[in-house]
């Protein structure tokens, strides 16, 4: 999930990047979504911040965070997660 506030848009360098990954891994586990924080209580934490945060959710279950948009660690992460 790529979490951003309002001003300043979701992080659409990355999108190219997750369409890439997804293609090449063809899997139907790997799903991306655009979260904006002022709009989702629960995601208050993440308010006020300037760099990108991509949350990596397993089952419902948070078990990944990547702030900033660095792309070898966000290709390696979801990689991971596979």
């Amino acid at each position: 999930v790529d979490v951003f506030q309002a001003w300043c848009g979701p992080c659409k360098p990355v999108l190219n990047l997750f369409q890439k990954i997804k293609n090449e891994v063809g899997s139907n586990l790997l799903h991306f979504a655009v979260a904006e924080v002022d709009s989702i209580d629960a995601l208050e934490e993440y308010r006020g911040q300037c760099e990108p945060v991509f949350l990596f959710y397993t089952g419902g279950e948070l078990v990944a965070v990547v702030r900033g948009a660095d792309a070898p660690l966000l290709q390696k992460t979801i990689l991971k997660q596979l």
